[in-house]
């Protein structure tokens, strides 16, 4: 048993020859193809707010109410940070999270209104909840956060959970723990919380709470029988959760993404832990740990990873695509902007 339970200034990644792990067409034209990626967008709408990774707009309402449009651009961040900007990513985001979001709508309604462009989402405007709500399956992780960082350095209550001396890095927990964060902006580290505190501090009634809390743990029994069938491992994920204009309950933001979500492949998991070695991931943990080789965990000015870094993550994100949805990943034309402007003309 384990428990008792300011940015600093975006940079492109170094330019590579992309080559896609998928053989169509479109694909194969855009092997060799060198790309600036996607990091802005500047459109004629009201309310503009600013993400790590998306930027989004407030759109006329309709019928339903409010809306926003939400626009994913290339930008990776890791421990808190803008790091850089990697081609295809806001895409692969963008339409992941769309696919997440029809699969899981039986558990909890979502934001989702339409995907009018590869990159930019309409939804039903929701006001967001004050913590975000990560769910655990594994003890593992690098970052402030994590559970294996915080158990390596000696802690053994973590989030409200105790957890015994002898537990191995990236090995399974006996069952899902949630473990909520603050959510930090403007540079600001996320703050671990345990359940409880959430509602004794008032960052989230203490019915609403329950609610989340179900639907989290529900939800991340659905990420990790449908990775399952993909051969991969959802060791861990992150959820945003918001109040619709009725006050029902919303999951908003992203769902099961590489962003979000820490996936191994699981052919490989058993060999490589009996080896010692990290598991096998599809999600950008490979920069974090790129990042941590070279003395950064979050503090001060990113250093310049190598091309090789941004490569492997652009692969692991498009291996991820194509394993869970079963579809080939169809980039789409760059720069991006004009593009999105035309596909969103009736709206804007």
């Amino acid at each position: 048993m384990c428990c008792t339970v300011s940015t600093p200034a975006t940079r492109a990644a170094p330019a590579v020859g992309w080559a896609w792990p998928c053989s169509s067409a479109v694909c194969a034209t855009r092997r060799s193809a060198e790309v600036d990626p996607f990091l802005d967008v500047d459109l004629p709408l009201p309310d503009r707010r600013d993400g790590k990774v998306r930027v989004s707009f407030a759109l006329p309402d309709d019928a339903g109410g409010p809306r926003r449009l939400f626009v994913t651009t290339d930008r990776l961040s890791a421990f808190d940070r803008i790091i850089a900007g990697v081609p295809y990513k806001g895409q692969v985001l963008n339409q992941l999270a769309a696919w997440w979001f029809r699969q899981t709508a039986d558990i909890v309604p979502n934001h989702v209104l339409s995907l009018p462009d590869p990159n930019a989402l309409i939804a039903r405007a929701a006001t967001p909840l004050t913590v975000e709500v990560v769910v655990r399956g594994y003890i593992t992780g690098v970052t402030s956060t994590s559970l294996w960082k915080q158990y390596a350095d000696g802690a053994r209550v973590i989030y409200g959970h105790r957890f015994p001396d002898g537990m191995r890095k990236n090995t399974a927990l006996p069952y899902a723990l949630v473990t909520p964060t603050t959510k930090g902006t403007g540079g600001v580290h996320d703050v671990p919380l345990t359940v409880a505190e959430v509602a004794e501090q008032g960052l989230v009634p203490h019915k609403r709470w329950g609610e989340v809390v179900e639907a989290a743990l529900l939800l991340f029994r659905r990420g990790q029988e449908v990775a399952a069938q993909a051969g991969l491992i959802l060791a861990d994920t992150k959820y945003e959760f918001g109040a619709a204009p009725d006050g029902s309950l919303l999951l908003i933001d992203e769902v099961h993404t590489p962003d979000s979500s820490r996936y191994w492949v699981a052919d490989s998991y058993e060999a490589r832990l009996a080896a010692g070695e990290e598991p096998e991931s599809l999600d950008k943990e490979v920069v974090r740990r790129a990042l941590l080789d070279a003395g950064y965990s979050g503090d001060g000015e990113p250093p310049v990873l190598p091309a090789e870094v941004w490569e492997a993550a652009s692969r692991r994100y498009i291996d991820a695509f194509q394993r869970l949805t079963g579809e080939n990943f169809e980039p789409g034309t760059y720069p991006v902007t004009p593009r999105l402007k035309e596909a969103l003309r009736d709206v804007v």
